[in-house]
């Protein structure tokens, strides 16, 4: 298995913004650490504004100790910044010169025919004019484009835009990236249910009662309010984000795990699913949302989604699935949590049963990432009363403690990511024909807003959310009764 990459010219467009600082840059640091960047590369950070490559490698520096593993290693360090570049200008049909010139001087400083990433870490709005202007200036040729989310915001609109990247890019040179996609956790569960004789038999509606999704965060849109008065949380998270882990989680075996077989499994997922009705959506706001900088005083953006969907297969008819994303919430976590249903309990009466109890098996996306099972179990003593109890299958205690700290087996999410595209792997992005169907699942919402609720920040959102779920309630690891 091929692990470093052959030699690349890598463009981040978009190169001095927050994504590139918080994420994108501290990637290519860890993986220089770890000895998966090409033997030979180069990344150009562009933008419209100028900065000089000393510059950059600072803005690099800082985004490493703030948001990434920090520096600790400076001979190492300065050996990264020697890779950076920036260019600063427009980039379109029309205006692609500067960009073209430095990919051109990159390439002959490494010599050869590399491999051409181009990273889009821009709003969606430019996507098209910026796949055009890749292809006006022939760098089309060897080429890999990762667009970011939201790619389109609406049935229509996602059709454009794929017109137009297809009448340039070829589809095995698209990587439409979700991040959660690259989650350990994640890729975990096509191990756990498929490696396993215990979970797959159990993988079903015979033994499944629901799923929940869900996806609180404690922050707020800080300054993202220009991008997110346009999308909102629906289009954020849900479309983007969360829609993609539940087809992880629901799809059946593939015939290999090669990208086109999952790929393919993952979309009959979709295509088994009803569009979404509005009677099946809660909208929230924080209350201080229209108090940030740059949202309108009236603003009915939705920082807060809950919904509630199915699938009508064979495997999941009739478990509804709960999905729950929102911003300045009482707590930040990414969970997958399957609720068995009850066995017939009559011999436990006023034995400790909580009717509101429920086997869960529940998968950590982020902090510390691994899985759990709740169960009950019998107190100890002499009486036979039954109390909660669990498991825990833990990444860091299971692997990581006893790999010495082996950067390779500690990147994350965007690594990984990043990584696949420079290897030219395209297992853990998504496919034109699956985003496609997942606009027109929430084509309804978009034409019929649903109402949107206050809620206070802090909060596990609006009580309708727990209307929407109910007699069931959300789970957490730590209270069964969110």
């Amino acid at each position: 298995m091929q692990l470093v990459p052959d030699d690349a010219v890598i463009v981040v467009f978009g190169g001095n913004g927050d994504l590139a600082r918080r994420k994108l840059l501290p990637a290519f640091w860890d993986l220089h650490l770890a000895g998966l960047m090409p033997e030979r590369w180069v990344v150009i950070g562009t933008s419209r504004s100028d900065m000089p490559d000393e510059q950059y490698g600072d803005l690099a520096r800082a985004g490493i100790e703030e948001f990434g593993r920090g520096v600790d290693d400076e001979d190492a360090f300065a050996e990264f910044a020697s890779h950076l570049r920036y260019r600063g200008g427009g980039f379109g049909p029309d205006d692609p010169s500067r960009v073209r010139d430095a990919v051109a001087e990159a390439e002959a400083e490494i010599g050869g025919e590399p491999t051409r990433l181009f990273y889009l870490a821009v709003p969606p709005a430019t996507f098209g004019p910026i796949t055009e202007g890749i292809g006006t200036c022939g760098l089309d040729q060897r080429a890999r484009v990762v667009f970011e989310k939201p790619f389109g915001t609406d049935p229509d609109s996602f059709a454009a835009l794929d017109e137009t990247v297809r009448s340039v890019l070829a589809e095995e040179q698209i990587y439409r990236i979700d991040h959660f996609l690259g989650k350990e956790a994640l890729q975990n569960v096509l191990a756990l249910r498929f490696a396993n004789g215990m979970f797959e038999p159990v993988w079903n509606r015979q033994h499944i009662d629901h799923i929940q999704i869900d996806v609180p965060e404690t922050i707020g849109i800080g300054s993202r309010a220009a991008f997110y008065e346009e999308t909102g949380a629906m289009r954020d998270m849900v479309v983007s984000h969360l829609f993609q882990v539940l087809s992880v989680i629901a799809l059946e075996p593939p015939v290999s795990l090669d990208s086109d077989p999952l790929m393919d499994e993952k979309r009959k997922v979709f295509e088994s699913m009803a569009p979404v009705s509005p009677d099946d959506v809660v909208y929230g706001q924080y209350r201080s949302y229209r108090s940030s900088e740059g949202v309108a005083p009236d603003s009915d953006t939705e920082t807060f989604a809950a919904m509630k969907v199915e699938i009508d297969n064979w495997r999941w008819s009739g478990v509804p699935i709960y999905l729950r994303t929102g911003k300045a919430m009482a707590e930040k976590r990414q969970t997958v949590t399957l609720a068995f249903k009850r066995p017939p309990r009559q011999m436990f009466v006023g034995r400790g049963v909580d009717e509101r109890s429920r086997d869960h098996l529940t998968l950590e996306m982020a902090g510390d990432q691994g899985f759990a099972i709740s169960f009950l179990a019998k107190r100890p003593g002499p009486r036979l009363e039954l109390g909660p109890a669990s498991m825990r299958f833990s990444y860091e205690e299971s692997f990581f403690s006893r790999d010495g700290g082996d950067p390779v087996s500690r990147i994350d999410a965007y690594e990984r990511l990043l990584h696949d595209a420079l290897l030219g792997d395209r297992t853990l992005f998504t496919r034109a024909d699956g985003i496609g169907r997942t606009w027109e699942l929430v084509e309804p919402i978009l034409r019929h807003r649903p109402e949107v609720h206050l809620y206070h920040d802090g909060s596990w959102g609006p009580d309708a959310a727990d209307a929407l779920i109910a007699p069931r309630g959300w789970h957490l690891p730590e209270d069964h009764a969110h």
